[in-house]
């Protein structure tokens, strides 16, 4: 598998836990604020000690994802044309789950309205953003967040 041009890279001593990006990105790929269906997730532990007490869920597109290896409908794919990056044939899901248990990095997360899986696909796509830069990226008031490319 060939790595993606692309991936997410976050500064968890920037980032102050807002929100900000799980609402850009649940606005981009859904067309509504919705955290739950957001492909980037944030979790805060209010008794933690900076930067420990936050903890940043995303997809780091990895070179053998275990997602991809865990499926058994083989609908997780390297989007050649679109740098490598991982995508989801959501429509052929077969709601198994093994991809979300699969993931090292807890990157995806269960859309139950839809019953399949979601993951960050650097808003390649996305029908309510058509920038170059991930909605995350874009929005994070901080600039925690920043796409880099494999060099």
């Amino acid at each position: 598998m060939t790595v993606a041009n692309r991936f997410l890279s976050i500064d968890l001593e920037k980032c102050q836990g807002c929100l900000s990006c799980m609402m850009a990105c649940s606005l981009a790929h859904e067309g509504e604020s919705n955290l739950s269906r957001s492909r980037i997730q944030v979790f805060q532990n209010p008794f933690g000690r900076v930067p420990d007490d936050l903890k940043i869920h995303y997809c780091m597109q990895c070179e053998e994802p275990a997602c991809m290896e865990a499926c058994p409908a083989g609908v997780i794919y390297a989007d050649t044309e679109k740098g490598n990056v991982k995508r989801i044939h959501t429509e052929e899901c077969i709601g198994c789950m093994a991809c979300i248990t699969a993931c090292p990095y807890s990157a995806m997360i269960w859309d139950l309205e839809n019953q399949h899986p979601l993951k960050c696909d650097l808003c390649i796509d996305t029908p309510y953003w058509n920038q170059d830069r991930p909605a995350c990226a874009e929005i994070c008031p901080m600039k925690a967040i920043e796409v880099r490319s494999e060099e």
